[in-house]
């Protein structure tokens, strides 16, 4: 309860001919639930059962019953889902009932209940209206979206200024141009404004503290409860304001992917953008995952890697069997160098697994009276064991009560704290660390694997979040490129691609199975074919649901509901071939824009000057180790498996340097 006022009371005439209004005294409160604020007024003497209040409650397409009893208050965050996977939902849709009133009235409650209480959430609230200045006690009347006007509520006891600064701190109120007595709610949700503060080039109004502790569960919260309010967020009210002007728009397109050619010439009020011709996708196949027999014929006597490019390109092409993951996920990561020896590994574990329990011992042996003194420590700790607690439970490595599985997640979360104790642990981490334990079966090896993938990830966890937004502008951008018509369209319906955010957040866990997950990360993990695979990930998923969203007209609710339904129906192998068909649709077409080039590192792997061919167009586009990749990437060596494969290695060992 964020704010509470006895005293409040509607002035109510009880018939035609009386003079006088009749006094209903009431308490008015703000509540602020996990992802909405309501205010509820209600007759001080009302004791009577309010299960047949109205409020728009979670997964409802129409009005549910809210069960909280008149005088319990619940204490913040109570409302939060016990439920892991409720947590992680990326769409519900609620509706607000619209309920028949008139001006200053209110629908009459049936079974008996007072006809005067009311509840409504703030994403509902169009404007409040003040009393004039000089009279007795401050009023306020509450005008909702639908136009319906709440009974004017009167604070005999208490100033109504209270009230505001606390909506403030939720919405924000600017004075209508008409009349100063009237606070018009900005379109723009401060909620969802402080959620997406960074993902936007937008006016920020300061963090939420939530936001600041945890990024993930502060902005996918806000993705719990999307409605159609959420167009508001980013369009003004005024219909000749939701469109931006065609030069706007087409020097905004322009500047953002230079390629890119506006005609304005075209039916007034449309941008049509003509799209460069990347031609047809390349069909490719992959190959069997690679061998732990290929993984040693690539190894000198010293236990050295021999080509280094040719055994990412095998993995990228097909994975990794399983016994070798253990091994080969530490090259990968950055755990183990490339280029070093059995011995110099060796040497390396001793030496970090000193490292790594002295860091252990810092957090171990903190006292409970220490503890009490840090509430960082305690913060961090609390998190953590919320979460590995219901981390990937369904899997047998994590299953059970007092699973080992689940002490060593939790420790190696502890210890990453005491590592880098600035970002410390934030909802999502534990995702990315699971499948990492999972493989490794050793403490020590995955902290030091999960450190060289946080190495990569950190900027999705920051508290500007700058590396969540980064991504979600890139992949408008590829996603332009590759088709602009669609992009277009889901632009107008999903505003930034926020349905994507997931996505990005943990490179996919929650989309795909576990096993799925294991395939795709180490895949990525090679840096084939170009940079930011995993943007076109992204793509070929979306390009692959292009046909349903379209042609079944899907709105904002609908594109946000049927991509979390995707969960776990995404056929891995064929997105990873359908990704790839995509970085080569890019990288052969010679006239790229250079926004795209940058996405995709492609300029920093041009050919060098030396190369004197005067066949600029075509022969630049990329050198190895892509064009290794492209040696070995034809469907024909793809479809031929392993040994075919491992057979070239010696041909392919001169086009690089080990």
């Amino acid at each position: 309860v964020a704010y509470e006022q006895e005293g409040v009371f509607i002035h109510s005439s009880c018939g035609k001919n009386d003079d006088q209004d009749n006094l209903i005294a009431g308490i008015l409160r703000v509540i602020e639930k996990e992802n909405e604020v309501i205010v509820d007024w209600r007759p001080s003497d009302d004791t009577l059962d309010n299960s047949n209040i109205l409020c728009a409650g979670k997964d409802s397409s129409s009005v549910v019953e809210w069960t909280q009893t008149p005088k319990e208050k619940s204490p913040r965050g109570a409302d939060r889902p016990s439920s892991y996977e409720a947590e992680w939902d990326m769409v519900t849709t609620v509706s607000f009932k619209k309920k028949p009133h008139s001006n200053g009235d209110a629908t009459a409650h049936t079974n008996g209940e007072s006809k005067w209480s009311f509840l409504f959430s703030l994403t509902d609230l169009k404007s409040i209206k003040q009393n004039k200045e000089g009279m007795g006690w401050s009023y306020l009347v509450f005008c909702l979206k639908d136009d319906v006007r709440l009974p004017a509520l009167h604070f005999h006891h208490g100033d109504s200024k209270l009230l505001i600064k606390c909506l403030e701190k939720h919405v924000v109120l600017s004075e209508s141009p008409q009349d100063k007595r009237i606070l018009l709610v900005n379109s723009q949700s401060k909620s969802l404004s402080q959620s997406f503060e960074n993902l936007l080039d937008e006016p920020s109004y300061g963090l939420l503290q939530k936001l600041k502790k945890d990024p993930y569960t502060a902005t996918m919260g806000r993705f719990s409860k999307v409605t159609n309010y959420i167009f508001d967020s980013f369009r003004l009210t005024d219909p000749s304001t939701q469109r931006r002007p065609p030069s706007e728009m087409a020097d905004f397109l322009n500047d953002a992917i230079p390629g890119l050619k506006i005609n304005q010439q075209e039916e007034p009020g449309f941008e049509v953008i003509t799209r460069i011709d990347l031609g047809k996708q390349p069909e490719v196949s992959r190959r069997e995952p690679v061998t732990t027999e290929e993984w040693a014929k690539n190894m000198d006597s010293e236990g050295r890697i021999l080509n280094v490019d040719y055994i990412k390109q095998m993995i990228f092409k097909g994975g990794l069997c399983h016994t070798l993951r253990k091994e080969a996920w530490k090259f990968l990561l950055g755990y183990f160098p490339w280029n070093s020896t059995k011995e110099e590994r060796a040497n390396l574990q001793k030496r970090k697994t000193d490292e790594y329990f002295r860091m252990k011992l810092q957090w171990k042996s903190v006292s409970e009276e220490q503890e009490k003194r840090n509430s960082r420590l305690r913060d961090y700790r609390s998190l953590i064991e919320k979460d590995v607690n219901r981390t990937d439970r369904t899997n047998k490595f994590y299953e059970g009560e007092d699973n080992p599985g689940l002490i060593l997640l939790h420790d190696i979360l502890m210890t990453y704290c005491m590592y880098d104790f600035d970002l410390g642990y934030v909802q999502g981490m534990s995702d990315l660390l699971s499948p990492v334990l999972y493989v490794m079966e050793n403490e020590v090896d995955a902290f030091w694997c999960f450190v060289s993938y946080m190495d990569q990830m950190h900027q999705n966890f920051e508290e500007q979040m700058q590396g969540m937004k980064t991504q979600l502008i890139q992949l408008s951008t590829l996603l332009r490129l590759l088709d602009s018509g669609f992009c277009s369209y889901l632009g107008r319906y999903s505003g930034y691609l926020y349905f994507c955010f997931r996505w990005l957040l943990i490179r996919f866990k929650r989309e795909f199975s576990f096993q799925d997950i294991l395939r795709l990360w180490e895949v990525m993990w090679t840096d084939l074919p170009c940079q930011n695979f995993h943007l076109l990930l992204c793509c070929a998923i979306l390009e692959s649901e292009k046909q349903q969203i379209m042609e079944k007209h899907y709105g904002f609710n609908e594109i946000l509901k049927h991509v979390n339904e995707l969960s776990m129906k995404i056929d891995v192998e064929f997105i990873l071939c359908k990704a790839e068909a995509i970085s080569m649709q890019m990288m052969n077409c010679k006239e790229l824009p250079q926004a795209v080039s940058e996405i995709l590192g492609i300029e920093s792997r041009s050919v060098t000057p030396e190369s004197d061919t005067g066949d600029d167009d075509s022969a630049a586009v990329l050198s190895c180790p892509t064009s290794l990749y492209q040696s070995i990437a034809t469907p024909g060596t793809a479809a031929n498996g392993t040994r075919e494969s491992s057979q070239q290695a010696p041909e392919t060992q001169s086009l690089t340097p080990a």
